[in-house]
């Protein structure tokens, strides 16, 4: 069924228009789910009455999450919108309000003994995680031109949401940045030795720059170790490396510093925001750093901190007080 006729259409409008694979790969692979779920019915024969049976099936029976149900009807969403042509409209489902949860946090002390755990490339995209307060796919996805030393910057381009910015790049890695540089340097000169060279690019940024993604600039910080085919366009390039590789390593580094907490990636973007906002930074500007839309979104970590009024010096704790304190 992989490769079945339909799924294949699915998968041509999903690339018409610009989704990324990992969202491509989650779409097909829900809308599959719904297919056999329904005895290999055609989408065109199905409504409303299967599309809720097949989420409540998910719910009840599969227990999953409610964010892993929306995702699920956003496939199918997709699906009826775009490949059968038709609005699913009057289902007697709505999209799951996802619980507020508080984000697991490391304190600094901790941040710092789970990276004395990691070494090499692996502790150099930690270390880019909890100073940048980047996310995992945006740390993997810089490229040698994204990392500015001399202002101590970083470019993410097309974040989450498709949005670009600039964050901080803690001075303290520029020499171990310099270093990786080189490494990538080398590899990129033997790629081209090999008649090889190109990086992986979305399909729309291949077409504006052809061969230019040859050059240095364009190459990942943190490369692959082989090369691959391009799964859009068919060239033979090279990619960043898979967070699956990361992960495992962060996984031993965590057990290795004795930290009863489940770490994520993730949770060194949690951490960087709560150390900024610990450290009198603003709120609108830990927002930009991190990229929120919104800045309900940036707010969760006020309360996390314990106060949202953090780093908001209370009267009784200025200097007169304090004075009479200390004569008392």
């Amino acid at each position: 069924m992989g490769h079945s006729p339909f799924i294949e259409t699915v998968r041509a409008e999903l690339r018409t228009r610009r989704y990324s694979l990992k969202t491509e790969k989650v779409y097909l692979s829900w809308i599959r789910s719904f297919i056999l779920f329904n005895d290999k019915r055609h989408p065109n024969n199905m409504g409303n009455r299967e599309i809720e049976r097949f989420l409540n099936h998910l719910a009840m029976n599969r227990q999953v999450s409610p964010a892993t149900q929306n995702q699920a009807l956003c496939a199918l969403i997709f699906l009826y919108r775009y490949v059968i042509k038709q609005e699913v409209k009057g289902l007697n489902y709505s999209f799951t309000k996802k619980e507020q949860s508080m984000p697991t946090v490391l304190s600094h002390q901790e941040a710092v003994r789970v990276l004395a755990n990691m070494s090499g490339i692996h502790w150099l995209i930690a270390s880019i995680l909890y100073g940048s307060g980047l996310r995992i796919n945006e740390a993997l996805s810089l490229r040698v031109k994204d990392v500015n030393l001399s202002n101590n910057t970083v470019f993410v381009f097309r974040g989450k949401g498709r949005k670009d910015r600039y964050s901080i790049l803690p001075k303290s890695l520029n020499e171990p940045i310099k270093r990786q540089i080189e490494k990538v340097k080398a590899l990129h000169s033997f790629d081209l030795s090999q008649g090889f060279g190109l990086t992986s690019l979305p399909p729309s940024l291949m077409r504006k720059y052809g061969n230019a993604i040859k050059d240095f600039s364009w190459q990942y910080l943190f490369p692959s170790t082989t090369r691959c085919v391009h799964p859009y366009d068919g060239y033979i390039c090279r990619h960043h490396i898979h967070e699956s590789a990361f992960r495992k390593n962060l996984r031993k580094a965590v057990i290795s510093a004795d930290i009863p907490k489940r770490v994520k990636a993730h949770t060194f973007r949690h951490s960087s925001a709560t150390e900024l906002l610990l450290h009198g930074c603003d709120i609108r500007t830990v927002q930009e750093l991190l990229g929120h839309t919104d800045l309900k979104t940036t707010e969760i970590y006020t309360h996390v901190v314990g106060s949202r009024f953090c780093n908001t010096i209370s009267p009784v704790d200025r200097e007169i007080i304090k004075t009479h304190l200390d004569n008392a």
